[in-house]
């Protein structure tokens, strides 16, 4: 009997080996696809819970569990669960006195990575409202623009945000507009002060009543995001998508005794979702960054025990061209969560600092598919599974770049690229993979629609980018199509760049485009320009409207002047000549530009300043 057994588990041990052997991410992937199950098991049994049961439901959960835990350290400040519930019950106590906020409104959030960013959300959804983030570096058209997008009633700012929300205080008096500020002072007597009603209503609990009549397809928050054209769209987030990515978060490893370091911005789909949501279902401790230091980086993740960081790939690239020092791998990370990292970079990070796992993922903010790098293969977004292509049908298919447009048919149908080749990514939209699009848009949610893909009728999402598959079912971010790029991490829409451009009074016409700068992840703004007849370039005029019209990551920072703009024959801009040809001095004979900080002005960009700046020597 003893030889027996010995010999049926000396068969399991060399299957085991067998498996392992020919299959070296089998066991990676079965127990993905359980984290992954089980994640869609919790989504589908906290539907059917009776009032709906919310993101903010998870976080009163966690409240209710550890109440003395702590949530959340910014700076010198530490707050509890208790503590954050508590602020945020009298925010939400404050907004249902001073305003007439009700359950199914929307209120938007203008305000930089601080505590009340997540306080005020917590309180809006209390009250069963959505919340529209604003990138606190927009400013002036732009920053009405995204306000307008979702509908807004409410705004909330920060004492140091005044300024800018002054500039369109007359159209948000115009559209009656309630303007609060977290500060006990405002500079307008359009604003109040949220600060002072704060402190005198009480901290009791909300009642859950106010937002039972919220149904998971309502919108839970707008996150205004670049596209291919215009100025920024509100992407929307459906109650439902946020209840979805409290579970599938919470499957990528995370666990309630992570420490999460939280440097990107609370604005963004990352810092949001990913720092802050998935913490709310982990009841993990989160260390929050006013901004991302790469001086204070290593140092805070010592100081806090952090075991988990999230990352874009700039973020990443900044770390490991930093001196490199003797305690390098003296931290306590585990794991790294984020998008955008170089293969290049993956290997350096990796020898430095240190045996992390890497735990690279594709997605976007409107979209309806996700991949994750669950295996920590380098270079890859993700792999796809057979459960993954069923759950949420998705393609890749010829795409031209030239004519900016899906190859089809003779029959009008679209084509999948075969493996190993490049392909847009289009994902069949379904009640399970929904697209809701772009709030008050129709014309660029339709855009995204791509309809009668391989059947009459059947209609896809464009994700605007291109990956490709490779023959162990890899996938890998190759680039985005159309005019946008993405400089900082964030995504600059070419035409917003133009039109603020075009408002100076010796501006012609300008073309919009990135080009690459060597060891820079991404692609850094460039303009073609040409001038009126009569007027001269001035480059200190043209840095002043810039550097106030338009943040910092979509500031052109080289010109280029020309007697033309040249156009298809269908009048569109041609850019892909103006990309391949850079900003190199060599090989261009018309007049270069450079954005000077130190100058605050446009200046000539000579050999040696591009030499300086392909070097690395002057920092963009």
């Amino acid at each position: 009997m003893l030889a027996q057994v010995c010999a049926v588990l000396c068969g399991l041990a060399a299957l085991a080996l067998l498996v392992r052997a020919r299959f070296p991410d089998f066991w990676s992937e079965v127990f993905y696809l359980k984290d992954l199950l089980l994640a869609l098991v919790r989504v589908l049994w906290r539907r059917r819970l009776r009032p709906p049961f919310l993101a903010v439901d998870r976080f009163e959960e966690q409240v209710a569990r550890q109440p003395g835990g702590t949530f959340l350290v910014f700076e010198r400040e530490t707050f509890s669960y208790s503590a954050a519930d508590r602020r945020s019950n009298r925010i939400a106590h404050a907004l249902r006195a001073h305003s007439a906020l009700r359950a199914g409104d929307t209120a938007a959030l203008f305000l930089p990575n601080e505590p009340d960013f997540l306080f005020a959300w917590l309180a809006l959804a209390k009250l069963g409202c959505a919340a529209a983030l604003l990138n606190d570096n927009i400013r002036s058209g732009s920053l009405l623009h995204c306000f307008r997008c979702s509908g807004a009633k409410v705004l909330i700012t920060s004492a140091e945000l005044q300024g800018a929300v002054q500039e369109i205080i007359a159209p948000l008096i115009e559209d009656e507009v309630c303007v609060f500020v977290l500060a006990a002072e405002c500079v307008s007597a359009h604003m109040q002060s949220l600060t002072e009603k704060v402190e005198n209503v009480p901290d009791s609990p909300i009642p859950r009543s106010l937002r039972a009549t919220v149904t998971f397809s309502d919108p839970a928050v707008y996150i205004c995001t670049s596209g291919t054209t215009g100025l920024p769209k509100a992407a929307v987030l459906s109650q439902n998508r946020l209840l979805a990515a409290l579970a599938v978060l919470a499957s990528i490893g995370v666990t309630g005794s992570d420490v999460v370091y939280v440097t990107l911005p609370l604005y963004h789909t990352a810092g949001f979702l990913v720092g802050f949501i998935a913490s709310v279902e982990t009841g993990s401790k989160i260390i929050l960054k006013r901004k991302f230091s790469v001086s204070q980086f290593w140092k805070d993740c010592r100081k806090h025990n952090v075991t988990v960081i999230q990352y874009i790939g700039e973020t990443m690239r900044y770390l490991c061209n930093t001196p490199k020092m003797e305690n390098d791998k003296e931290h306590r990370v585990r794991l790294a969560i984020g998008n955008g990292l170089r293969a290049d970079v993956w290997k350096e990070f990796l020898t430095r600092f240190g045996k992390i796992k890497v735990r690279e993922f594709y997605a976007s903010t409107e979209g309806n598919v996700g991949f994750f790098n669950y295996t920590g293969k380098i270079g890859a977004v993700g792999r796809v599974s057979f459960l993954h292509r069923k759950l949420f049908p998705f393609a890749l298919i010829k795409y031209d770049t030239e004519r900016d447009e899906p190859v089809r048919d003779a029959n009008g149908r679209c084509i999948k690229v075969s493996t190993g080749e490049t392909g847009l990514l289009v994902v069949k939209i379904t009640k399970l993979a929904p697209f809701v699009g772009y709030a008050g848009n129709p014309e660029q949610t339709e855009k995204k629609r791509l309809r009668d893909v391989f059947q009459p009728g059947d209609v896809y999402f464009n994700s605007g980018d291109l990956l490709k598959i490779d023959h162990n079912n890899f996938i890998y971010f190759q680039d985005r199509v159309g005019d946008t790029f993405r400089w900082k991490g964030e995504n600059v829409a070419t035409t917003e760049v133009s039109d603020i451009i075009s408002q100076l009074d010796f501006i012609k016409e300008g073309n919009i485009y990135g080009v690459q700068v060597p060891g820079q992840e991404g692609r850094v703004g460039m303009a073609a320009v040409t001038i009126k007849e009569g007027a001269e370039f001035d480059g200190t005029k043209m840095f002043n409207h810039i550097t106030k019209h338009l943040p910092s990551y979509a500031q052109p920072r080289f010109l280029r002047i020309q007697s033309t703009v040249e156009v298809t024959g269908t009048f569109k801009q041609v850019k892909k000549k103006l990309v391949e040809e850079g900003f190199d001095p060599a090989g261009i004979s018309e007049p270069l530009y450079f954005l000077s900080a130190q100058e605050r002005r446009y200046i000539p960009l000579t050999e040696p300043l591009y030499t300086s700046i392909a070097t690395g020597s002057v920092r963009l």
